[in-house]
Protein backbone atom coordinates (compact mmCIF):
# COMPACT_ATOMS: atom_id res chain seq x y z
CA UNK A 1 0.00 0.00 0.00
CA UNK A 2 2.35 2.67 0.95
CA UNK A 3 5.09 1.92 -2.23
CA UNK A 4 1.86 2.52 -4.67
CA UNK A 5 0.73 5.55 -2.96
CA UNK A 6 4.67 6.83 -2.96
CA UNK A 7 4.49 6.67 -7.12
CA UNK A 8 0.80 6.92 -7.45
CA UNK A 9 -0.34 9.58 -5.27
CA UNK A 10 1.22 13.34 -5.74
CA UNK A 11 -1.01 15.08 -3.34
CA UNK A 12 0.61 16.07 -0.33
CA UNK A 13 -2.27 15.44 2.02
CA UNK A 14 -2.57 11.69 0.82
CA UNK A 15 0.76 10.89 1.49
CA UNK A 16 0.52 12.61 5.05
CA UNK A 17 -2.36 10.16 5.57
CA UNK A 18 0.15 7.04 4.09
CA UNK A 19 2.53 8.24 6.88
CA UNK A 20 0.10 8.35 9.41
CA UNK A 21 -0.93 4.66 8.35
CA UNK A 22 2.36 3.80 9.92
CA UNK A 23 2.13 5.02 12.90
CA UNK A 24 1.77 2.64 15.79
CA UNK A 25 0.92 2.34 19.53
CA UNK A 26 4.34 2.10 21.63
CA UNK A 27 5.64 -0.61 23.82
CA UNK A 28 4.71 0.64 27.17
CA UNK A 29 1.16 1.59 25.72
CA UNK A 30 1.30 -2.38 24.43
CA UNK A 31 2.02 -3.14 27.25
CA UNK A 32 -0.16 -1.76 29.79
CA UNK A 33 -3.44 -2.61 27.48
CA UNK A 34 -2.53 -5.98 27.46
CA UNK A 35 -2.12 -6.05 30.91
CA UNK A 36 -4.63 -3.91 32.41
CA UNK A 37 -9.05 -3.80 33.24
CA UNK A 38 -10.35 -0.62 31.25
CA UNK A 39 -12.14 2.15 33.47
CA UNK A 40 -14.35 4.62 32.21
CA UNK A 41 -12.75 7.54 30.77
CA UNK A 42 -14.62 9.89 32.19
CA UNK A 43 -13.24 12.96 34.27
CA UNK A 44 -14.12 12.89 37.70
CA UNK A 45 -16.96 13.72 39.21
CA UNK A 46 -17.11 17.44 40.57
CA UNK A 47 -17.88 15.88 44.23
CA UNK A 48 -15.35 13.60 44.00
CA UNK A 49 -12.81 16.64 42.70
CA UNK A 50 -14.03 18.98 45.71
CA UNK A 51 -13.02 16.23 48.24
CA UNK A 52 -9.64 15.48 46.74
CA UNK A 53 -9.09 19.15 47.31
CA UNK A 54 -10.59 19.56 50.55
CA UNK A 55 -7.98 16.72 51.65
CA UNK A 56 -5.09 18.17 50.20
CA UNK A 57 -6.21 21.53 52.39
CA UNK A 58 -6.64 20.08 55.13
CA UNK A 59 -3.61 17.40 54.67
CA UNK A 60 -1.18 21.03 53.66
CA UNK A 61 -2.41 22.70 57.00
CA UNK A 62 -2.37 19.13 59.12
CA UNK A 63 1.69 19.46 58.08
CA UNK A 64 1.74 22.94 58.31
CA UNK A 65 0.57 22.92 62.57
CA UNK A 66 3.04 19.97 62.69
CA UNK A 67 5.80 22.02 61.46
CA UNK A 68 5.13 24.69 63.77
CA UNK A 69 4.61 22.72 66.68
CA UNK A 70 8.28 21.18 65.60
CA UNK A 71 9.79 24.44 66.03
CA UNK A 72 7.99 25.62 69.03
CA UNK A 73 9.27 22.19 70.65
CA UNK A 74 13.28 22.80 69.34
CA UNK A 75 13.24 26.40 71.16
CA UNK A 76 11.79 24.67 74.34
CA UNK A 77 13.62 23.02 77.30
CA UNK A 78 15.24 19.27 76.64
CA UNK A 79 13.03 17.26 78.81
CA UNK A 80 12.07 13.56 78.59
CA UNK A 81 8.23 14.95 77.74
CA UNK A 82 9.58 17.41 75.16
CA UNK A 83 12.14 15.03 73.55
CA UNK A 84 9.21 12.04 73.68
CA UNK A 85 6.62 15.02 71.92
CA UNK A 86 9.09 15.81 69.24
CA UNK A 87 9.80 12.23 68.29
CA UNK A 88 5.93 11.85 67.87
CA UNK A 89 5.34 14.81 66.29
CA UNK A 90 8.22 13.69 63.63
CA UNK A 91 6.15 10.48 63.29
CA UNK A 92 2.96 12.39 62.80
CA UNK A 93 4.72 14.75 60.36
CA UNK A 94 6.57 11.35 58.37
CA UNK A 95 2.82 9.88 58.46
CA UNK A 96 1.38 12.88 57.05
CA UNK A 97 3.61 13.03 53.98
CA UNK A 98 3.15 9.30 53.64
CA UNK A 99 -1.01 9.38 53.40
CA UNK A 100 -0.23 12.57 51.18
CA UNK A 101 2.23 10.72 48.67
CA UNK A 102 -0.36 7.41 48.63
CA UNK A 103 -3.16 9.59 48.20
CA UNK A 104 -1.28 11.31 44.86
CA UNK A 105 -0.45 7.91 43.90
CA UNK A 106 -3.88 6.38 43.60
CA UNK A 107 -5.06 9.24 41.87
CA UNK A 108 -2.11 8.83 39.32
CA UNK A 109 -3.19 5.34 39.24
CA UNK A 110 -6.75 6.11 38.52
CA UNK A 111 -5.72 8.64 35.83
CA UNK A 112 -3.61 6.19 33.82
CA UNK A 113 -6.54 4.06 33.73
CA UNK A 114 -8.47 6.10 32.63
CA UNK A 115 -5.97 6.98 29.85
CA UNK A 116 -5.13 3.42 29.20
CA UNK A 117 -9.13 3.21 28.39
CA UNK A 118 -9.41 6.44 26.33
CA UNK A 119 -6.27 4.79 24.38
CA UNK A 120 -8.05 1.62 23.88
CA UNK A 121 -11.17 2.91 22.69
CA UNK A 122 -8.75 5.01 20.32
CA UNK A 123 -7.45 2.09 19.15
CA UNK A 124 -10.28 0.33 18.52
CA UNK A 125 -11.94 3.61 16.27
CA UNK A 126 -8.41 3.32 14.45
CA UNK A 127 -8.80 0.01 13.39
CA UNK A 128 -12.37 0.35 12.61
CA UNK A 129 -11.68 3.52 10.45
CA UNK A 130 -8.85 1.83 8.70
CA UNK A 131 -10.32 -0.60 6.42
CA UNK A 132 -12.66 1.58 4.92
CA UNK A 133 -10.01 4.58 4.68
CA UNK A 134 -7.10 2.15 2.62
CA UNK A 135 -10.12 0.69 0.43
CA UNK A 136 -10.79 4.73 -0.74
CA UNK A 137 -7.19 5.14 -1.25
CA UNK A 138 -6.65 2.12 -3.38
CA UNK A 139 -9.67 3.06 -5.13
CA UNK A 140 -8.72 6.82 -5.70
CA UNK A 141 -5.21 5.61 -7.04
CA UNK A 142 -6.56 3.06 -9.41
CA UNK A 143 -8.51 6.26 -10.89
CA UNK A 144 -5.06 7.90 -11.47
CA UNK A 145 -4.45 11.67 -10.95
CA UNK A 146 -8.06 13.18 -11.82
CA UNK A 147 -10.25 10.83 -9.67
CA UNK A 148 -13.93 10.99 -9.51
CA UNK A 149 -13.73 14.08 -11.74
CA UNK A 150 -12.83 12.16 -14.85
CA UNK A 151 -16.45 11.24 -14.46
CA UNK A 152 -17.27 14.51 -15.88
CA UNK A 153 -15.43 13.37 -19.15
CA UNK A 154 -17.54 10.44 -20.04
CA UNK A 155 -20.89 13.25 -19.96
CA UNK A 156 -22.06 15.10 -22.60
CA UNK A 157 -25.58 16.92 -21.21
CA UNK A 158 -25.21 19.77 -19.96
CA UNK A 159 -27.29 18.55 -16.88
CA UNK A 160 -25.79 15.39 -16.45
CA UNK A 161 -22.46 17.04 -16.37
CA UNK A 162 -23.89 19.60 -13.38
CA UNK A 163 -24.71 16.24 -11.66
CA UNK A 164 -21.54 14.43 -12.57
CA UNK A 165 -20.12 17.53 -10.87
CA UNK A 166 -21.97 17.46 -7.47
CA UNK A 167 -20.91 13.88 -7.38
CA UNK A 168 -18.04 13.83 -8.01
CA UNK A 169 -17.66 16.83 -5.47
CA UNK A 170 -19.48 14.91 -2.61
CA UNK A 171 -17.39 11.70 -2.81
CA UNK A 172 -14.34 14.26 -2.94
CA UNK A 173 -15.47 15.71 0.39
CA UNK A 174 -16.72 11.98 2.02
CA UNK A 175 -13.07 10.89 0.81
CA UNK A 176 -11.46 14.10 2.74
CA UNK A 177 -13.70 13.48 5.95
CA UNK A 178 -13.37 10.00 6.02
CA UNK A 179 -9.24 10.54 6.28
CA UNK A 180 -9.52 13.76 8.00
CA UNK A 181 -11.11 11.83 10.69
CA UNK A 182 -8.70 8.61 10.84
CA UNK A 183 -6.00 11.42 11.00
CA UNK A 184 -7.44 12.95 13.91
CA UNK A 185 -8.01 9.65 15.69
CA UNK A 186 -4.58 8.91 15.21
CA UNK A 187 -3.41 12.45 15.82
CA UNK A 188 -5.23 11.90 19.83
CA UNK A 189 -3.89 7.82 19.88
CA UNK A 190 -0.23 9.21 20.17
CA UNK A 191 -1.64 12.23 22.20
CA UNK A 192 -2.67 9.55 24.75
CA UNK A 193 0.28 7.63 24.12
CA UNK A 194 2.61 10.60 25.52
CA UNK A 195 0.21 11.04 27.85
CA UNK A 196 0.06 7.50 29.21
CA UNK A 197 3.77 7.46 29.01
CA UNK A 198 3.92 10.37 31.53
CA UNK A 199 1.85 8.71 34.01
CA UNK A 200 3.84 5.80 33.91
CA UNK A 201 6.70 7.89 34.87
CA UNK A 202 4.73 9.72 37.68
CA UNK A 203 3.80 6.52 39.01
CA UNK A 204 7.02 5.37 39.58
CA UNK A 205 8.70 8.75 40.65
CA UNK A 206 5.56 8.50 43.55
CA UNK A 207 6.33 4.47 44.45
CA UNK A 208 10.13 5.75 44.75
CA UNK A 209 8.90 8.93 47.09
CA UNK A 210 6.46 6.38 49.00
CA UNK A 211 8.87 4.21 49.50
CA UNK A 212 11.25 6.78 51.46
CA UNK A 213 8.19 7.85 53.36
CA UNK A 214 7.47 4.80 54.53
CA UNK A 215 11.71 4.91 55.96
CA UNK A 216 11.04 7.96 57.44
CA UNK A 217 8.00 6.96 59.40
CA UNK A 218 10.02 3.62 60.66
CA UNK A 219 12.88 5.63 61.62
CA UNK A 220 10.30 8.07 63.70
CA UNK A 221 8.75 4.94 65.26
CA UNK A 222 11.96 3.12 65.89
CA UNK A 223 13.53 6.71 68.03
CA UNK A 224 11.12 7.12 69.76
CA UNK A 225 10.37 3.22 70.66
CA UNK A 226 14.13 3.19 71.63
CA UNK A 227 13.41 6.20 74.00
CA UNK A 228 10.50 5.03 75.72
CA UNK A 229 12.75 1.66 76.09
CA UNK A 230 15.31 3.65 77.95
CA UNK A 231 13.38 4.77 80.03
CA UNK A 232 11.56 1.45 80.91
CA UNK A 233 14.71 0.04 81.18
CA UNK A 234 16.33 3.05 83.92
CA UNK A 235 15.51 3.82 86.87
CA UNK A 236 16.90 7.09 86.67
CA UNK A 237 15.49 8.42 83.37
CA UNK A 238 12.08 6.43 85.08
CA UNK A 239 11.72 8.75 87.81
CA UNK A 240 12.54 12.09 85.91
CA UNK A 241 9.84 11.29 83.35
CA UNK A 242 7.28 10.51 86.61
CA UNK A 243 8.34 13.97 88.17
CA UNK A 244 7.68 15.55 84.52
CA UNK A 245 4.17 14.17 84.44
CA UNK A 246 3.48 15.47 88.23
CA UNK A 247 5.00 18.65 86.85
CA UNK A 248 2.64 18.76 83.87
CA UNK A 249 -0.77 17.68 85.86
CA UNK A 250 0.42 20.87 88.25
CA UNK A 251 1.10 23.32 85.26
CA UNK A 252 -2.67 21.96 84.07
CA UNK A 253 -4.41 22.54 87.23
CA UNK A 254 -3.12 26.32 87.20
CA UNK A 255 -4.02 26.48 83.66
CA UNK A 256 -7.90 25.28 84.67
CA UNK A 257 -7.79 27.76 87.90
CA UNK A 258 -6.95 30.79 85.61
CA UNK A 259 -9.82 29.82 82.90
CA UNK A 260 -12.30 29.68 85.75
CA UNK A 261 -10.66 33.02 87.07
CA UNK A 262 -11.12 34.75 83.70
CA UNK A 263 -14.98 33.44 83.36
CA UNK A 264 -17.56 36.65 82.57
CA UNK A 265 -20.05 34.74 83.88
CA UNK A 266 -22.42 31.59 83.65
CA UNK A 267 -22.43 29.62 80.77
CA UNK A 268 -26.22 29.25 79.20
CA UNK A 269 -27.17 25.34 78.71
CA UNK A 270 -27.96 22.37 80.49
CA UNK A 271 -26.42 22.14 83.96
CA UNK A 272 -23.85 19.11 84.30
CA UNK A 273 -24.46 17.74 87.41
CA UNK A 274 -28.07 16.38 87.18
CA UNK A 275 -26.36 14.09 84.42
CA UNK A 276 -23.87 11.84 86.83
CA UNK A 277 -23.87 8.31 85.65
CA UNK A 278 -25.23 9.34 82.68
CA UNK A 279 -22.94 11.50 80.11
CA UNK A 280 -21.80 9.49 76.85
CA UNK A 281 -18.56 8.17 76.65
CA UNK A 282 -15.79 10.40 74.68
CA UNK A 283 -14.99 7.51 72.11
CA UNK A 284 -15.56 3.77 72.00
CA UNK A 285 -12.40 2.63 73.94
CA UNK A 286 -11.14 0.58 76.78
CA UNK A 287 -10.11 1.59 79.60
CA UNK A 288 -6.30 1.35 80.23
CA UNK A 289 -4.93 4.04 82.72
CA UNK A 290 -7.25 4.18 85.54
CA UNK A 291 -7.97 7.57 88.13
CA UNK A 292 -6.06 8.12 91.23
CA UNK A 293 -2.72 6.55 92.92
CA UNK A 294 -1.31 3.87 90.33
CA UNK A 295 2.13 2.07 89.81
CA UNK A 296 3.39 3.47 87.36
CA UNK A 297 6.25 0.99 86.63
CA UNK A 298 8.50 -1.68 87.75
CA UNK A 299 10.42 0.40 90.03
CA UNK A 300 7.58 1.21 91.99
CA UNK A 301 7.01 4.22 91.19
CA UNK A 302 3.59 6.01 91.53
CA UNK A 303 1.46 8.54 89.79
CA UNK A 304 -1.88 10.14 90.98
CA UNK A 305 -3.63 10.62 87.87
CA UNK A 306 -5.94 13.24 87.70
CA UNK A 307 -8.21 11.18 84.81
CA UNK A 308 -8.34 7.93 83.44
CA UNK A 309 -6.61 6.72 79.90
CA UNK A 310 -8.81 4.94 77.22
CA UNK A 311 -7.13 2.77 74.73
CA UNK A 312 -8.81 2.83 71.18
CA UNK A 313 -7.68 3.30 67.44
CA UNK A 314 -5.48 5.99 66.19
CA UNK A 315 -7.81 8.79 64.51
CA UNK A 316 -10.75 8.10 66.23
CA UNK A 317 -13.18 11.00 66.56
CA UNK A 318 -13.51 12.38 69.90
CA UNK A 319 -17.08 13.56 71.15
CA UNK A 320 -17.78 16.59 73.94
CA UNK A 321 -19.59 14.28 76.57
CA UNK A 322 -22.13 17.59 77.48
CA UNK A 323 -22.57 20.95 75.68
CA UNK A 324 -20.46 23.75 76.71
CA UNK A 325 -17.89 26.20 75.60
CA UNK A 326 -13.99 25.48 74.57
CA UNK A 327 -11.87 26.90 77.14
CA UNK A 328 -8.85 25.24 75.65
CA UNK A 329 -7.61 24.03 72.24
CA UNK A 330 -3.84 23.85 72.09
CA UNK A 331 -0.85 21.77 72.74
CA UNK A 332 0.19 21.44 76.57
CA UNK A 333 3.61 19.18 77.53
CA UNK A 334 2.54 15.79 79.32
CA UNK A 335 -1.05 15.85 76.96
CA UNK A 336 0.11 16.53 73.25
CA UNK A 337 -2.79 18.41 71.63
CA UNK A 338 -5.48 19.00 74.43
CA UNK A 339 -8.89 20.51 74.31
CA UNK A 340 -10.79 22.05 77.31
CA UNK A 341 -14.42 22.40 77.44
CA UNK A 342 -15.93 24.36 80.30
CA UNK A 343 -19.70 23.07 81.26
CA UNK A 344 -20.46 26.31 83.36
CA UNK A 345 -20.59 26.21 87.42
CA UNK A 346 -16.67 25.07 87.78
CA UNK A 347 -17.50 21.69 85.62
CA UNK A 348 -14.52 20.83 82.72
CA UNK A 349 -14.39 18.07 80.68
CA UNK A 350 -10.58 17.44 79.26
CA UNK A 351 -9.39 15.67 76.51
CA UNK A 352 -5.65 14.79 75.78
CA UNK A 353 -3.15 12.72 73.65
CA UNK A 354 -5.35 14.12 70.25
CA UNK A 355 -3.81 13.88 66.71
CA UNK A 356 -5.09 16.93 65.86
CA UNK A 357 -7.93 19.60 66.92
CA UNK A 358 -11.21 19.95 65.44
CA UNK A 359 -12.18 23.19 67.74
CA UNK A 360 -11.01 26.40 68.22
CA UNK A 361 -11.15 28.08 71.81
CA UNK A 362 -14.45 30.44 72.33
CA UNK A 363 -16.44 27.75 69.90
CA UNK A 364 -19.90 26.14 71.56
CA UNK A 365 -20.40 22.46 71.25
CA UNK A 366 -22.66 19.68 72.06
CA UNK A 367 -22.48 15.81 71.84
CA UNK A 368 -22.97 15.74 68.45
CA UNK A 369 -19.64 17.53 67.67
CA UNK A 370 -16.22 16.01 67.33
CA UNK A 371 -13.15 18.02 69.52
CA UNK A 372 -10.48 16.22 67.55
CA UNK A 373 -9.30 12.68 66.77
CA UNK A 374 -7.77 10.05 69.39
CA UNK A 375 -3.82 9.78 69.22
CA UNK A 376 -0.67 8.82 70.85
CA UNK A 377 0.50 9.71 74.69
CA UNK A 378 3.66 10.21 75.61
CA UNK A 379 4.60 6.05 75.53
CA UNK A 380 3.30 5.98 71.50
CA UNK A 381 0.45 3.80 72.54
CA UNK A 382 -2.77 5.07 70.68
CA UNK A 383 -4.98 6.72 73.21
CA UNK A 384 -6.97 9.25 74.81
CA UNK A 385 -6.76 11.07 78.25
CA UNK A 386 -10.44 12.16 79.52
CA UNK A 387 -10.56 14.37 83.13
CA UNK A 388 -13.33 15.62 84.66
CA UNK A 389 -13.49 18.62 86.74
CA UNK A 390 -16.66 18.89 89.11
CA UNK A 391 -16.18 22.66 91.59
CA UNK A 392 -13.09 22.50 89.69
CA UNK A 393 -11.84 19.54 91.80
CA UNK A 394 -10.80 16.31 89.66
CA UNK A 395 -13.51 13.37 90.04
CA UNK A 396 -13.33 10.00 88.86
CA UNK A 397 -14.86 9.83 84.93
CA UNK A 398 -16.05 6.29 85.75
CA UNK A 399 -18.56 7.63 87.98
CA UNK A 400 -20.32 10.13 85.36
CA UNK A 401 -20.30 8.09 82.15
CA UNK A 402 -22.69 5.66 81.48
CA UNK A 403 -21.52 2.04 82.10
CA UNK A 404 -20.92 0.39 79.08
Amino acid sequence: MASRCSSGLSSVFLRCVASAFRLKIGGAIAIILAGGAFLSAQNPPPADRAQTEAQQKRAAERIAALQKEAETLASQEQTLLVELRKLEVERQLRQEELTTVERSLADTERQLRQTTARAAALQAQADQQRPDVEARLVRLYRMGRAGYWRLLLDVDDLRRIGRAYRTAAALGRIDKDRVDAHRRTLQALAAERAALEKKAHDMRALQTKAQQARTAVDRAVAARSALVASIDERRDLNAQLTGELQDAQQRLQTSLSQIAAGRAGPAVGLPFRPFQGALPWPADGVVSGRFGRQRANRFGTTLVRNGIEISLPEGRPVHPVHEGTVAYADQFSGYGNLVIVDHGDRAYSLYGHLASLEVHRGERVDVTDTVGVAGRNPAGNPSLYFELRVDGQAVDPLQWLKRP
